[in-house]
């Protein structure tokens, strides 16, 4: 990864250089999300500001698990390359010394290789970069009134199935936040989130209370149905820009999943409302319920 600067103003674009090359002699097959070149549908770099984190704000999608479909072919010796806009994807809305790699983490990084987590990285640039305003709107508060739904593009029958979708999110956000009102700490806990420890259970605690908020009192919470382009959009449910509470755009999958259960409407609701930074700001390490359980162990 490279820069053409180190200093970057405030009315300029921080473009940078990114490639991925396989300089082994045999191909290698990457999941082609984790590739820039491929399109930016979720945290591909590891971005600080004077030492603190910095706020992805591009598209956050949530997939089915990957087929074999989801991979392509480095040949021996081949590389991929692109220039993108730091600023589209990153919130560079404060002045400071900025520290920036290629950090794509996966569960599934390499197809058929048997390896468990791994991740794609890359050298780190350090460049000074002026406050500018977001190329996003910023995100408000909670809206603490009856929530409301709005549609953009939505049939009839769609919105019928998303207002019962949204409804049946409140349910289960409204158990999960009983639950933890109970200080339960059984196998539905440790499942899904390892063995207990305070800290962390207050942090889930506190995100599924957010979640039951903005089920009940998103004032709207905004469903699109136009689909614009995303790179599988039929092994897409849906995507959001963690900035841009609380609109959510609706893909395949989600059409032809059932109401509730695994992988449902309900389910993805309650998924994608995580990600939003005033909620839970939650990032997508892995896809379906097989490879989120084992991760835990």
């Amino acid at each position: 990864m490279s820069a053409e600067k180190t200093f970057y103003g405030a009315g300029s674009e921080v473009t940078l250089h990114v490639s991925i090359a396989n300089p082994g002699t045999t191909p290698t097959r990457v999941l082609k999300w984790l590739i820039p070149s491929e399109g930016f549908t979720e945290p591909l770099f590891s971005v600080t500001r004077d030492g603190e984190a910095v706020d992805y704000i591009g598209m956050l999608v949530k997939r089915l698990p990957p087929s074999e479909a989801d991979y392509i072919t480095l040949k021996a010796g081949e590389s991929l390359s692109r220039n993108l806009d730091l600023s589209d994807y990153y919130d560079l809305s404060a002045s400071g010394n900025y520290e920036v790699k290629n950090d794509a983490l996966s569960a599934d990084p390499y197809a058929k290789t048997g390896e468990a987590a791994g991740r794609l990285a890359s050298n780190t640039l350090t460049l000074f970069i002026e406050g500018r305003a977001p190329s996003l709107p910023e995100a408000g508060p909670f809206l603490a009134v009856t929530g409301t739904t709005t549609f953009n593009s939505c049939s009839a029958s769609q919105q019928t199935a998303l207002i019962n979708a949204r409804n049946a999110a409140s349910n289960y956000a409204t158990d999960a936040v009983n639950y933890f009102l109970a200080n339960l700490q059984g196998a539905r806990y440790t499942t899904w989130f390892g063995v207990y420890n305070l800290t962390r259970y207050n942090t889930v605690k506190n995100h599924f209370n957010n979640i039951s908020n903005a089920m009940d009192t998103a004032n709207p919470m905004n469903f699109d149905c136009t689909c614009p382009d995303v790179p599988d959009p039929a092994n897409t449910y849906a995507y959001v820009f963690p900035n841009q509470p609380y609109t959510i755009h609706l893909y395949g999958a989600f059409w032809n999943a059932p109401m509730t259960g695994t992988d449902s409407k309900a389910g993805t609701l309650i998924h994608e409302t995580s990600h939003f930074l005033v909620v839970a700001g939650t990032l997508d390490y892995t896809y379906g319920q097989t490879s989120c359980e084992k991760s835990q162990r």
